[in-house]
């Protein structure tokens, strides 16, 4: 418990002291982010969030982690250095897409292949049960560090969003992995929470604003990946005292990170579906809703750290009494309708917006003819 609370102080310590000379460096090289026609926000600010955020959750993990668990450790870190280094040089000077998921193809190289982080089933997912042949594992694995590292850059577009809900998750994740004894997933994760919530102070601040940056939502992305695809592995099949184990560690897993994963899932679909490139950006995600409904960016994270809390404590509540799919239907549906009412309230806002910036002209009245 102790090393529990300390990776989390000093990871907060460290981020909160050093991000301030972070944020002079970018505004000093003009390593800012200016305001596009999608952006939530409308003044240049410095993007460099993340380089703090990772230099707290190495420094924690190296002088935190037990020697026993160092070889677990060492992959992880290895692949994570590479997915930083990516992202700082995204940050300074526009990476293309090619060379960015060349980088990211060979950090999870390293992680499914060497750090062995890989799903070793289905888990009973459309109800395939049996250990996966080693290259369909391989692939399951990188697909889902993939499409989470990238889902959680995704969502990093109003301030606050990001730096919360990889707060949420976690300590969600960080808090079961300690009581498990895998203390190097725990020192990690709440290494990266204290870290992102030091970060939030300054994403929010007025006088020294600062955003996190491909450096740290890609670093944070992984981060979760790899916890989702441990936290499931490890839930079904090691040997833990059965008052930690879930059922369902899927929904479980889904559950905590259903922000990022629904948004990124359900923007894909609709770009499809409108003949669009699904990497094409738009003003389409959960936070551009919420904004577009005339809340402040801290409103609507508010709004979505309270859901993302619900639907961890749905996932909790349902696991010991239903199957998998009937748990990830409620989630999916309830998400669905939630979303289609705030698309709906979001819809009616800017019909009214309309209405008042450009009331209708009214009839002429007709004068009376003299004769």
């Amino acid at each position: 418990m102790f090393v529990f609370i300390l990776s989390f102080l000093i990871s907060f310590a460290l981020v909160f002291a050093i991000m301030p000379n972070v944020i002079r460096i970018a505004i000093e090289k003009k390593l800012v982010a200016t305001p596009e026609a999608r952006s939530s926000h409308d003044i240049i600010t410095p993007c460099l969030g993340g380089i703090p955020i990772f230099l707290g959750i190495l420094f924690c993990a190296l002088l935190l982690t037990p020697l026993d668990q160092w070889g677990a450790l060492q992959y992880i870190l290895s692949a994570l250095v590479i997915v930083f280094m990516i992202g700082t040089k995204d940050d300074i000077s526009q990476l293309s897409a090619g060379k960015k998921m060349a980088g990211l193809f060979i950090a999870i190289a390293i992680l499914v292949t060497r750090g062995e982080v890989r799903l070793e089933s289905m888990y009973d997912l459309f109800y395939i049960s049996g250990d996966l042949p080693f290259l369909l594992s391989i692939a399951a694995s990188a697909f889902t560090l993939l499409v989470i590292s990238n889902a959680f850059n995704l969502i990093d577009g109003i301030d606050g969003l990001a730096g919360t809900v990889g707060v949420i998750a976690m300590v969600s994740f960080g808090t079961w992995f300690f009581v498990v004894g895998m203390v190097h997933l725990g020192v990690l994760a709440l290494a990266a929470a204290g870290g992102l919530l030091a970060f939030l102070y300054y994403n929010v601040s007025k006088v020294q604003k600062t955003f996190m940056g491909d450096s740290g939502a890609l670093v944070v992305g992984m981060l979760l990946g790899i916890m989702t695809i441990e936290f499931i592995d490890v839930c079904a099949t090691a040997s833990i005292p059965s008052i930690y184990r879930f059922n369902q560690p899927i929904a479980v897993a889904v559950g905590i990170l259903i922000i990022p994963l629904f948004d990124t899932i359900r923007v894909f679909i609709t770009r499809l579906l409108r003949g669009q490139s699904p990497m094409k950006p738009d003003r389409r995600h959960i936070h551009h809703l919420l904004i577009d409904s005339d809340l402040s960016h801290v409103q609507a994270t508010f709004v979505l750290a309270m859901v993302n809390l619900a639907f961890i404590s749905l996932a909790l509540f349902l696991d010991p009494l239903f199957d998998l799919h009937l748990i990830l239907v409620v989630e999916i549906g309830l998400a669905l309708g939630l979303t289609y009412l705030l698309y709906r309230h979001a819809l009616r806002i800017k019909r009214q917006k309309r209405e008042m910036t450009n009331p209708a002209t009214p009839a002429s009245v007709p004068q009376p003819q003299t004769v």
